[in-house]
């Protein structure tokens, strides 16, 4: 059972177990993504950095608050500025990630103008009002709300952010073995992105899946086949927590959600590849479920069935 502790400008901090802890973001602040908080004994470990240092920089004041510990390790699960931007908050720790991820992270989120960025990100913000103005469906409305005010708060912190990279590689299991419990993190290929890692701890029965999992949201989707894959391994787990990359802590029924969406994806876009639909009617053709009517996400599920379709057409 989770418990709440405490909520600050970010995030707010919950309980999972003996000295673990969730940091779920607080949508619209500039956390973006949750994080997790691991005491192993003698060394603190942080999975995930959230979106803008000055998220990064609470999550650690608080992780050390909590402990009374130094953080030694911080995981990254995969490339995405909301879950690596806040690395510079923890510069002094083994940061750690797939070697992939690494090449990703050091090639996709290049900081090297930053005034560009800065004109860049602003007219970003404000094509998504334009977006915001004028989508009639309430659920895009709500995503594309939330992307902005995200945003904003990555352009506030646009001046002093740093791309501080991973620097300490692993490929497929790592082992962290502290005092008085340990962690696996596990990479299995990639599903959201071209190298996913999530993080198990076999003590308690948690695990914290970065992007892999999340609670009603339509997150990309790289490789359908090893995204299926990874969740089947998932599922014969023993997890009786589990931490999404966003939405709320919940159990091994989130993972088996995401496996059926993306498995009714797969089916849907394979049948319209079988029958020869261009893909523009099979879009506008295209009826949600019911089941997926509110998820989140700024471009829906038709985002993904393209994804999707132009995946397998390959």
């Amino acid at each position: 059972m989770t418990t709440f502790i405490k909520e600050t400008e970010f995030f707010q901090l919950h309980t999972l177990s003996d000295r673990v802890y969730a940091a779920i973001s607080i949508s619209g602040r500039g956390a973006w993504s949750n994080a997790g908080i691991v005491d192993l004994g003698d060394e603190l470990l942080i999975f995930d950095s959230f979106t803008t240092p000055s998220a990064g920089h609470e999550l650690r004041k608080q992780a050390e608050s909590l402990t009374g510990k130094k953080v030694k390790y911080l995981i990254n699960s995969h490339y995405h500025g909301d879950h690596v931007f806040g690395n510079q908050a923890f510069s002094d720790a083994a940061i750690i990630s797939t070697s992939l991820t690494k090449e990703w992270c050091k090639e996709k989120n290049k900081l090297e103008d930053v005034e560009k960025e800065i004109k860049e990100t602003n007219d970003y913000l404000t094509n998504l009002k334009t977006r915001i103005h004028s989508t009639q469906d309430p659920i895009i409305k709500a995503s594309l709300t939330n992307q902005h005010n995200e945003m904003s708060k990555v352009l506030d912190d646009l001046p002093h952010l740093q791309i501080v990279l991973p620097s300490v590689l692993f490929e497929d299991r790592l082992i962290i073995e502290g005092s008085e419990r340990k962690v696996e993190l596990h990479c299995l290929g990639g599903g959201h992105t071209p190298s996913d890692t999530f993080m198990y701890l076999p003590q308690e029965n948690i695990a914290f899946m970065g992007d892999l999992v999340n609670e009603e949201l339509h997150v990309p989707i790289f490789n359908p086949d090893d995204f299926i894959n990874i969740l089947k391994h998932v599922k014969e787990m023993e997890i009786d927590i589990l931490v999404p990359g966003h939405g709320n802590v919940g159990n091994k029924d989130l993972a088996e959600t995401v496996s059926d969406y993306v498995s009714f994806l797969m089916k849907k876009s394979k049948e319209a590849l079988e029958n020869r639909v261009p893909l523009e009617s099979f879009l506008s053709d295209f009826e949600p479920p019911s089941e997926y009517l509110n998820w989140r996400g700024v471009n829906g599920i038709r985002d993904n069935l393209s994804r999707m379709y132009r995946f397998y057409a390959e």
